[in-house]
């Protein structure tokens, strides 16, 4: 039996977040063990030659009020980022570093709260470098190492993997060889799990 799945995600997506949320419960009280994969999500869409919901407006208009019914429905504290979309790309570099320093998931937790639960303007270095301040990161030395090309080759290399399994957006669990996109088919991909 599998006790564990992927799950593909990039900070500027708001049901990654949600997803996320979902997980953090769900691995308090199962015996799951979900690997976090980072993707670059713009870059995805690129490789598939999909338009972004988030540049569609009536799309637009419809992702803002899900998400907040879902964050609603889910007891998630959430606040849809005025500053939207952000530009993730270092952001999502630097979880390979966090990886690497044994502090992804308190990393992937304060990001993803910056942006979709405090509303922050991620995409201002200031704040950015106030936010990993706060949380004792040095952000000059932390980015330096991130801009690095062998992580700029990781992030491009996960991401072309995660497009040559089938992945298309984010969130994606994958599970058995089985895609499941979007943060209502975490249970689905939990019953796959157990199988």
């Amino acid at each position: 039996m599998t006790n564990q799945f992927d799950f593909y995600f990039d900070f500027v997506s708001p049901y990654s977040f949600l997803a996320h949320k979902e997980i953090k419960r769900l691995e308090k009280k199962t015996f799951f063990k979900v690997q976090y994969k980072p993707i670059l999500l713009g870059g995805l869409h690129n490789l598939h030659g999909i338009k972004a919901p988030a540049f569609i407006p009536s799309k637009a208009k419809f992702m803002i009020r899900d998400c907040k019914l879902v964050a609603e429905k889910k007891k998630i504290k959430f606040k849809f980022n005025s500053y939207f979309p952000i530009k993730t790309v270092d952001l999502m570099r630097g979880v390979f570093i966090a990886k690497e320093d044994e502090f992804e998931n308190y990393y992937i937790d304060k990001i993803f709260d910056s942006i979709w639960k405090d509303g922050l303007n991620m995409n201002d270095q200031n704040i950015i470098d106030k936010v990993l301040k706060n949380t004792n990161i040095n952000p000059k030395t932390f980015f330096l190492r991130a801009s690095g090309q062998s992580v700029k080759n990781l992030l491009r290399k996960k991401t072309d993997e995660a497009f040559e399994k089938g992945v298309f957006g984010a969130p994606t669990f994958l599970v058995n060889n089985k895609i499941f996109w979007g943060q209502d088919r975490l249970d689905y991909a939990m019953a796959e799990a157990k199988k």
